[in-house]
């Protein structure tokens, strides 16, 4: 399906859909046993990840985001459930913020200007397409690709598979990551253990060694809300087809 433009935020229903998924639809994971993620240090690789919130930096976060390769430079990749919720629609409004860090937020934030998701996410929020690409506005005639690069999103990698995932918890004001190597939860879902992955966790990506996003933290259990296992599309034909229409 083509992408669908954001329309101008209104303030009641923004905050009712922002307290929906804050609420209950992000990963939550955490564990007494296996490991815990710890601060990520800042790279350039992960400044490509950042933050989606409500109007500014500082604003009511929904999840994590990363940019990713694409034509026009312009490209994000997070979970379905952070930007759209059948009951109510589109979360109006939202800005990404690649890099923010304790309240410094070094390349600006980047209005969201379109939002894709597949249609049975759309109509059912079914769990196996729980996956959204996002495209962003350029901010003083920049492109966010341009501005902190892309990873390029690969499908068909099967599992275990070591990877890295790096995401923003929404009581801390900086990214926390894990390295760890995913696993089958069902043919079309995969997964990982690793504690520490609360609240605004999802839509993290999960990087490979060559820095290639092959999952987000969403999916089953809209990414998870048993301590210490967070969860993924994996992504296959499903993913490179609604990528396919994100940037055409």
């Amino acid at each position: 399906m083509a992408p669908r433009p954001v329309r101008p935020a209104r303030a009641a229903r923004t905050a009712a859909l922002a307290a929906l998924l804050l609420a209950a639809g992000t990963a939550c994971s955490g564990t007494d046993q296996g490991p815990t993620a710890e601060v990520a240090q800042q790279s350039a690789a992960r400044d490509r990840i950042g933050t989606l919130s409500v109007r500014t930096p500082q604003g009511p976060r929904a999840c994590t985001a990363s940019v990713v390769r694409s034509p026009k430079h312009n490209l994000l990749v997070t979970a379905a459930h952070c930007v759209q919720n059948r009951r109510i629609g589109l979360l109006d409004g939202l800005v990404f913020t690649p890099g923010y860090r304790n309240g410094y937020s070094p390349y600006g934030s980047w209005p969201v200007q379109s939002i894709t998701v597949d249609p049975r996410w759309a109509d059912d929020d079914d769990p196996e397409y729980d996956v959204a690409f996002i495209t962003v506005r350029p901010v003083d005639g920049k492109q966010v690709e341009e501005a902190v690069g892309g990873n390029p999103i690969a499908t068909g990698q099967g599992f275990g598979q070591a990877v890295s995932v790096t995401g923003y918890p929404n009581e801390r004001d900086e990214p926390i990551t894990c390295s760890v190597t995913t696993r089958s939860q069902s043919p079309t879902q995969e997964r990982f253990d690793c504690g520490g992955y609360t609240d605004g966790t999802s839509g993290s990506p999960w990087v490979t060694a060559t820095g290639t996003v092959i999952g987000v933290i969403g999916g089953y259990q809209e990414g998870g809300d048993t301590p210490g296992t967070s969860y993924s599309v994996a992504f296959d034909g499903r993913v490179a087809e609604l990528y396919r229409q994100a940037t055409t």
